[in-house]
């Protein structure tokens, strides 16, 4: 029998807000919100599709994927 944790984590990507976006393009601020991160430190689990993965290459420089 599986794991169920592993079953759950399967197609999601963990990321986490390491840098604040102000100060950065706007283009960039809003990425990082639609990603549904809004403080420093703030963990989020995302699925893992190439639109997500665009986004998370976008703003590499100020997240971090656990």
């Amino acid at each position: 029998m599986k794991n169920k944790t592993v079953e759950q984590k399967k197609g999601k990507i963990i990321i986490k807000l390491k840098k604040s976006p102000y100060g950065f393009k706007k283009d960039q601020i809003a990425t990082v919100r639609a990603l549904g991160l809004r403080k420093l430190n703030q963990i989020r689990e995302v699925n893992d599709n190439p639109i997500i993965r665009g986004m998370l290459f976008k703003v590499k420089h100020l997240i971090e994927i656990i």
